[in-house]
């Protein structure tokens, strides 16, 4: 027979992890016209699997008229409790570089993140490998890094493997993104997507494995490729747990 207690705790725990918002993240190579649309496609996947998402997009600086994670860590009460919103996309290149100050924080670099977006069950950062690669040491988080059928894409996707590989051991998970069969006529060994597989065996011994993800036209429903990225990438997923204070109960 199974073990009452053992299965009541490991449940309670597991709806402690289920309560708390998961951070994943999405590299940025410089190749936006491939990865916003995917970013996008992610994030609509994501809502229709239940959760209400918030993306912190380090490519766009906070500015008086266009306020986002800057203000909000300065004052909290400035955020829009707009529950009808499924998803929200929060401009965030000053207030992810804030948190990466070298000066010690108690539970980490994201810590302050936690009071901030408890009321969304996954939040998305998007943002260059370096600073990826600042905000999440030893997070378990696997980065996705998108290659696009564009010039240069595997090229700077390259950089950024190896940006996280040798800086932090972060592990990205790599979309491909392919258009339909019948209009694939490189052969598979001269692809982007096998050229960059190769460098990152040949130079920086990873083997590098592509989730291969269709491109989708606007008023298309998500794809079944969409719905497998969607859930590797929450397998590995980080909590975001609310800290508390010493001695209280």
């Amino acid at each position: 027979m199974l073990d009452i207690g053992v299965n009541q705790g490991a449940g309670l725990q597991r709806m402690a992890l289920q309560a708390a918002p998961r951070v994943i993240a999405v590299a940025s190579h410089g190749q936006q016209q491939g990865e916003l649309p995917l970013l996008w496609s992610l994030c609509t996947t994501l809502v229709d699997l239940g959760h209400s998402v918030a993306v912190l997009d380090a490519t766009t600086l906070e500015s008086a008229d266009n306020p986002g994670l800057a203000q909000l860590l300065d004052d909290a009460d400035l955020q829009d409790d707009d529950s009808a919103t499924p998803w929200s996309v929060i401009p965030a290149a000053l207030g992810l570089a804030q948190l990466c100050h070298p000066a010690a924080r108690p539970g980490g670099p994201l810590a302050p993140l936690s009071e901030l977006f408890q009321r969304f069950g996954v939040l998305v950062i998007y943002a260059r490998a370096g600073l990826l690669a600042d905000l999440l040491p030893d997070s378990g988080i696997e980065p996705l890094l998108t290659v696009a059928p564009v010039k240069m894409s595997a090229v700077t996707a390259y950089q950024a493997l190896k940006q996280m590989l040798l800086n932090t051991k972060l592990r990205p998970t790599m979309a491909a993104i392919v258009g339909e069969p019948s209009l694939n006529t490189s052969a598979p060994g001269h692809s982007p997507v096998a050229n960059l597989q190769h460098c990152a065996m040949n130079f920086l011994g990873y083997r590098l494995d592509a989730l291969a993800v269709r491109a989708l036209q606007p008023q298309e429903c998500r794809s079944d490729d969409m719905y497998r990225l969607a859930l590797r990438l929450l397998e590995n997923a980080m909590p975001l747990h609310r800290h508390q204070c010493r001695g209280s109960h």
